[in-house]
């Protein structure tokens, strides 16, 4: 028995260290913060059969599924991009980084995804402001990858993100801030951008070629030229006539020319176009799917890369460009297709996670921890002026209840000394009568202008404390005595108190208990405000996050749930502020304002109680 629970004992110590290790797993602990992005396979995401290897992957971060650019470095310098051990860094780049208008675009190179699956995974660390750029562009592409152009720098600046840094010989065309993945170029009809004849950048019928560009054409093009690979009569050419796509080769003797088959290009809409060469073949991709392809005998060509036209002119592109990519070898077809659903408006391969903390006990963060801090500024704002009400209406709640409960201990213990009072209702007032509140107190009260806190402070002074009867039989009983003992004594004379002096006495009761009824309901209404205005305050903050988080879609292509979710979310946190303020709110007015109208008839009761004493005793 004694070595079953040795056993035991162990086994339970191994698998807690186990879970604790795991629990506890942080690539760098200089980095305080990551966040888990999935990319998503199977038939219900991006639908890719194969497993595509060294793909570089486009991450969009926006507000949308991002909400904490100011925990990072201002230039992203501290962004990293770790496999899904966490322990293998990945190489990126960062094509644009703006955390005032909350938008990144980064490149990361995925050595290989699983077909089918939605379980792979890699983290993007960041949150350690001390830390050096880590980005490597050349290294996000792999050797057969020979020119990539992001137009992100003007014209005339280097553009090729790779390591063989094929530079433009001519830049015609116009460069555009506002394309697919952050700037592009605009061709008019007449501007072309062509890059000198390299080694590198060689079709060799063995290896193949892959051409691939985002396109958005606004009409029917007349054979004009996407890219075109030219060198002495042979040519190997993505274009677009009509408002269809093609792909030709051509070694000399007529072009050999596969067009569309999937219908055809929607104008004013961005689609990824696609010409392979290899293995006897030439194929034409379009948004990522095979939309034709023919045998034919590919041609050593070594040529020019002219985007935008011919390098022998005409064949003009009327259209807009974004990120123009060749590869020294053919793709394969889940490479293509995981390119396309990665970079689109639309890239259900990416999925993003939720984010984590260092030193998490749990190993990351809760979900209303992580919604909290995807909060915009102008949230925290209304936030802010919701906690204001809050903790105002706190303190009113508790100072009133306070005060109540001391109006209530008052008024117990003078009925329970007025009602041992014997004929004379005058000997409580005589008795304790000096003891009664100052001139002061009473001209406040008069004026309305007594202060609950002051008479809550000084209560314990008082016979009666704050009893709000005590106040009216002194102020009944000094109206009283001022007429009986106007009048003149004798043996055999009774004072007497006309009825007119009982209504003089009893409207000066009246007009005492209407001020004390005042005082008593006196800053109920900023409950009311807190209880009417708070979901409505929260209502405004929660419209303007999700005006907001549409806006961050829009400008950063993001369209899908784990894009709206966060920011949704997090806009509907001011709707819970808002409703954690007038709740408490409403239910403590409630309560409250029982205990004041409690307090208000026990007054009323006692006026008639008291004039109906004073009239008997005195007729």
């Amino acid at each position: 028995m004694t070595r079953a629970r040795f056993l035991l004992a162990f086994i339970l110590a191994f698998l807690g260290c186990a879970w604790g290790q795991d629990a506890r797993a942080w690539w760098n602990g200089d980095w305080a913060f990551r966040k888990e992005i999935k990319f998503d396979l199977s038939k219900a995401g991006a639908d890719i059969a194969g497993s595509p290897a060294d793909v570089p992957v486009l991450i969009r971060l926006s507000l949308a599924n991002f909400g904490y650019f100011a925990d990072t470095a201002p230039d992203g310098a501290d962004l990293r991009f770790i496999a899904g051990d966490d322990k293998t860094p990945l190489k990126y780049h960062i094509e644009r980084y703006d955390p005032q208008a909350q938008i990144a675009l980064l490149w990361v190179r995925l050595p290989r995804l699983t077909a089918g699956t939605n379980t792979d995974k890699i983290f993007l660390y960041y949150g350690n402001k001390k830390a050096q750029q880590g980005a490597d562009a050349g290294g996000t592409y792999d050797k057969n990858q020979v020119l990539v152009y992001h137009f992100g720098p003007a014209a005339g600046s280097p553009q090729d993100s790779t390591s063989y840094k094929t530079e433009p010989a001519t830049f015609k065309a116009s460069v555009s801030s506002a394309a697919l993945i952050a700037s592009g170029a605009q061709f008019k009809g007449a501007e072309t951008i062509t890059t000198p004849s390299t080694p590198a950048l060689h079709l060799v019928p063995a290896q193949g070629m892959t051409v691939s560009a985002w396109v958005r054409i606004d009409g029917a093009q007349s054979q004009s030229y996407v890219a075109a690979l030219e060198d002495s009569g042979k040519s190997f050419v993505l274009g677009i006539n009509g408002t269809q796509a093609f792909v030709s080769m051509s070694s000399g003797a007529a072009p050999t020319t596969v067009t569309q088959t999937n219908g055809s290009l929607t104008p004013s809409e961005w689609h990824h176009l696609v010409a392979r060469a290899g293995s006897g073949r030439i194929d034409l991709f379009v948004d990522g799917v095979a939309s034709g392809s023919t045998a034919v005998s590919l041609a050593d060509i070594g040529g020019a890369l002219t985007v935008g036209g011919s390098a022998a002119g005409g064949h003009f592109l009327v259209a807009d460009l974004d990120e123009l990519e060749v590869s020294n070898t053919a793709r394969p077809d889940e490479w293509i297709l995981a390119a396309a659903r990665s970079q689109g408006m639309v890239a259900p391969l990416v999925v993003f996670g939720a984010d984590a903390q260092k030193d998490s006990s749990s190993g990351g963060e809760s979900y209303f921890a992580s919604t909290l801090r995807s909060v915009t500024i102008d949230g925290w704002v209304i936030i802010g002026v919701l906690g204001v009400l809050f903790f105002a209406s706190l303190g009113i709640m508790a100072g009133k209840l306070v005060y109540l409960s001391r109006v209530a201990g008052g008024n117990a213990k003078f009925l329970s000394e007025f009602r041992k009072m014997g004929d004379d209702p005058a000997a409580l007032e005589k008795r304790e009568g000096k003891n009664a509140a100052s001139e002061d107190q009473e001209a406040a009260f008069e004026q309305g202008k007594e202060s609950q806190f002051m008479a809550a402070l000084t209560a314990s002074k008082e016979v009666f404390g704050i009893s709000t009867l005590w106040r009216l039989y002194h102020h009944g009983m000094r109206e009283t005595m001022k007429r009986v003992e106007g009048q003149a004594a004798g043996a055999d004379r009774v004072r007497t108190l006309s009825p007119q002096s009982i209504a003089a006495i009893r409207a000066t009761m009246d007009a005492s208990l209407v001020r004390m009824t005042q005082q008593l309901g006196s800053q109920m209404v900023w409950l009311t405000i807190c209880i009417a205005g708070g979901p409505f305050l929260g209502l405004l903050g929660t419209v303007v996050g999700v005006m907001i988080t549409f806006a961050a879609i829009a400008a950063s292509g993001e369209v899908n749930i784990n894009a709206i979710a966060p920011g949704t979310a997090a806009a509907l946190v001011a709707t819970v502020a808002g409703l954690g303020v007038a709740i408490p709110c409403l239910f403590g007015y409630n309560y409250l304002n029982t205990r004041i109208k409690n307090i208000v008839a026990d007054m009323r009761v006692f006026v008639d109680e008291f004039v109906t004493r004073i009239a008997e005793t005195y007729s």
